[in-house]
């Protein structure tokens, strides 16, 4: 007899915290914020039975940097946060990209700036996510819509940390985080977890950030033999600081290129309604693109030939994808929570001439398909706004 799939009523931060156990996450670090605090509640509770371990930090600055370490010892390593948490971990995050720690940080984004709107919901920290560190480093920052979203997004969290040794944020929002739905939770036989890569080499020729055919070095685990030097500092192949400017330009030149070069693989979306080429296309993410979706519905049922594009992966940006969905549309509408982040950098590959046009709403509450459907209705007769 087949086995019942395991189906449950689950909350978005706990479906978080219950799929990095399945991505093999053994260590978290944190320190309470809302609207994310269920995520570590969960893990306090359940990494000890699987052999892991929880600590919950003096602050978000010294939580950023133990999981750091962790990961340096070998651990899949997790944190997770919210806005003004996520401002603190930012130098960290830094540090953690330019030494290529994977990482996993989750922000569940709620109003600001500063303390802002604890409680309700925003996509405020979507730039934030790109940018809030100093220097050119990359990361890699996911957006899920949905409580299943989050259980996959979280494991390939883990997995896209693991395979490119990059710190990856995973952007919920207080709505996704903190709404329930029923979800299948996945066996672990199911799951495809991708281990970061090991030196083959002995411990005297291992080359911890080495330039190899593939842009992303081999990492070795303190205390298994490899003693090597992990540095903030603009660094040589072996981790010892360098003021030599090719190996400096090498370094930050491989650090770019090592997502850029792999954006096909870790760029994903999902289209709603796209296959006749519609006349206005929607671009959203996280829990705005469920309320866009609506709104195509809408639109559709009025004669609108709308469509959307949902973003999963938010940087690195899907450029490609984007100019290509976009070629032959008459207009773009952009909903999101906030001001209007993300808005610019998809106006900068849509055709000249054609319409970019925010639906924002930043007042703690989500926005409804009622202020879409006004929008998509404007352009359509007008052409713009």
């Amino acid at each position: 007899m087949s086995k019942q799939p395991d189906v449950r009523l689950m909350q978005g931060n706990e479906a978080c915290a219950r799929a990095a156990l399945l991505a093999g996450c053994r260590f978290f670090a944190g320190y309470p914020i809302t609207p994310s605090s269920e995520i570590a509640e969960v893990l306090t509770r359940e990494l000890p039975r699987v052999g892991g371990k929880f600590i919950q930090m003096e602050d978000e600055i010294a939580s950023m940097a133990a999981v750091i370490g962790a990961s340096l010892a070998g651990m899949k390593s997790l944190t997770a946060t919210s806005g003004p948490g996520f401002s603190l971990k930012q130098e960290n995050l830094g540090y953690a990209s330019f030494t290529e720690v994977p990482c996993v940080i989750v922000n569940v984004m709620r109003g600001g700036p500063s303390t802002g709107l604890p409680t309700l919901t925003s996509q405020g920290d979507v730039m934030q996510a790109k940018w809030g560190s100093h220097g050119d480093y990359s990361v890699i920052a996911l957006a899920p819509s949905s409580v299943n979203e989050t259980i996959e997004l979280t494991i390939r969290a883990f997995n896209l940390a693991e395979q490119y040794r990059v710190p990856v944020v995973l952007l919920l929002d207080e709505v996704v985080g903190h709404m329930r739905e029923k979800v299948v939770m996945p066996e672990p036989g199911d799951i495809t977890l991708i281990e970061r890569k090991k030196p083959k080499c002995p411990p005297e020729e291992y080359r911890p950030f080495e330039r190899t055919p593939d842009l992303v070095p081999p990492l070795a685990v303190f205390g298994t033999g490899y003693r090597f030097h992990v540095t903030g500092l603009t660094h040589d192949e072996f981790g010892f600081p360098s003021n030599n400017p090719q190996e400096a330009t090498a370094l930050l030149v491989r650090l770019k290129k090592k997502l850029e070069h792999n954006k096909d693989k870790i760029c994903t979306l999902r289209t709603f309604q796209c296959e006749d080429q519609p006349e206005i296309l929607l671009i959203s993410y996280g829990s705005s693109a469920r309320v866009a979706k609506r709104a195509v519905i809408q639109a559709r049922a009025e004669g609108l030939r709308a469509g959307m594009v949902q973003l999963f992966t938010i940087w690195p940006f899907p450029d490609k994808r984007i100019e290509a969905l976009c070629r032959s549309v008459k207009a773009v509408v952009v909903p999101e929570l906030n001001q209007g982040q993300l808005i610019g950098e998809i106006d900068r590959y849509v055709p000249t001439g054609v319409p970019v046009v925010g639906v924002n709403r930043f007042d703690g509450n989500l926005m409804e398909p009622s202020e879409i459907l006004e929008v998509v209705r404007k352009v359509a007769n007008k052409g713009c706004l």
